[in-house]
């Protein structure tokens, strides 16, 4: 059965917080196929993640490269591009397979961090902002 969905992982040196990640996406594996995409780390992200995901790739440095990598190799018609430091709401899969129903090509998710430091808040409110303002991309609403 192909998957709804290739999530392509981006990682240079992510070895200190990559199981958690990837850990948080296992109940995704029957529904989306996990690319890892390696920019060359010389730490354990590949070892941490053989086990985690559905297919390891080695491209040169850089996002955009190694984005382009794991597109080119993706078993799913949808993509979606996951920094290896960021978390998915617990029903992402719903929520874009609903905008994908809406008539959507392309969206993202609200920025937000995890510090404390109000500082942070402001950040995160300035970057969704800025991406509604120029309409960089639709945002994918989380529903409760």
């Amino acid at each position: 059965m192909k998957p709804q969905l290739s999530i392509i992982i981006p990682v240079v040196n992510e070895a200190g917080q990559l199981a958690a990640r990837l850990q948080a996406l296992q109940t995704l594996r029957n529904r989306c196929h996990l690319l890892l995409v390696d920019g060359g780390s010389n730490d354990d992200s590949a070892k941490i993640a053989k086990p985690l995901v559905d297919q390891i790739l080695h491209s040169p440095r850089g996002r955009a490269r190694q984005m382009n990598c794991g597109a080119a190799q993706a078993q799913a018609d949808m993509l979606l591009f996951l920094h290896a430091d960021t978390r998915l709401p617990d029903n992402a899969l719903n929520l874009i397979l609903q905008a994908v129903a809406d008539g959507y090509q392309w969206g993202r998710f609200d920025v937000s961090f995890d510090s404390p430091q109000p500082v942070f808040r402001l950040i995160a409110f300035m970057m969704n902002q800025r991406s509604r303002l120029t309409g960089i991309a639709p945002v994918i609403r989380h529903c409760s």
